[in-house]
């Protein structure tokens, strides 16, 4: 395991990139951190707020999180996105990916899914009441093969103050998605979905990104090559913040140089 810490270009972020043998390391490691940052938070104010990434790139660190020492009813989840029009029943819902990988393990306290089939309008303002009651204590934020950030694909927007907003799923976004089994075919993927901003990911007090495997790899490495942020490589906001750690395994790591992972 290797662990650097790199300031930005900016100068007014601090990156540490963690590099672990395997997915598995990986999401041991991603726990802790999301641990960590949980008790911290609950031993200064008595509560935690977590925003919580899903996808098969989170397999492992859900696996090792729900059996960590965590007080859990003192926890609020919010999650980051979900497809417009799909129902929970659907195998692709992150509802339902959350609450069969996370919620019934665990007796969290509070859980705040997002509907992707009631009105939107009243749905995104209810979101948005509800985050915006506080500070996400630590984000679990996902990078894609195209380096969104939940789901906002290049280009993505960096300006809107919106909490949660309505975004098009790019072609590249959705060929994952196929990719990872959640569809039969890409004109099966919905074409809309709810997401958590950029600008609401970088007000989270803590960020991990655990992105494991090899089809990440380009993405991580064109997030790292980026001398500032580009919104057609939306994780590179992510260097801006000034908790951020991004843990990757050999594989997402290995078309990165050494020069690059320092």
């Amino acid at each position: 395991m290797k662990e650097h810490l790199v300031n930005s270009p900016n100068q007014q972020g601090n990156m540490k990139i963690i590099v672990e043998n395997d997915s598995v390391q990986l999401g041991k490691r991603a726990s802790g951190i999301i641990v960590e940052k949980l008790n911290e938070s609950i031993c200064r104010k008595g509560t935690a707020r977590l925003l919580l990434s899903t996808g098969a790139s989170q397999f492992n660190t859900l696996k090792f999180l729900v059996k960590e020492k965590v007080d859990w009813q003192k926890v609020t989840m919010f999650h980051l996105d979900e497809y417009i029009g799909l129902d929970e029943s659907h195998k692709a819902s992150f509802c339902k990916y959350l609450k069969e990988r996370f919620g019934v393990f665990i007796p969290l306290g509070r859980a705040v899914y997002i509907s992707g089939i009631d009105d939107m309008e009243k749905t995104i303002a209810g979101l948005n009441r509800e985050i915006n009651e506080d500070y996400i204590d630590i984000g679990v934020i996902g990078i894609g093969e195209n380096a969104h950030i939940a789901f906002n694909d290049p280009p993505a927007d960096f300006n809107t103050d919106e909490p949660y907003i309505v975004v098009d799923l790019d072609e590249k976004c959705k060929q994952q998605q196929v990719r990872e089994g959640w569809f039969e075919t890409v004109d099966d993927v919905p074409k809309q979905a709810i997401t958590i901003s950029p600008k609401q990911i970088m007000k989270c007090k803590s960020i991990v990104s655990p992105v494991p495997g090899a089809v990440k790899a380009e993405a991580i490495r064109n997030m790292l090559q980026s001398g500032k942020p580009d919104k057609n490589i939306p994780a590179t906001i992510l260097k801006q913040h000034p908790d951020f750690r991004l843990v990757l395994d050999k594989d997402s790591a290995s078309l990165c140089d050494l020069e690059l992972l320092k």
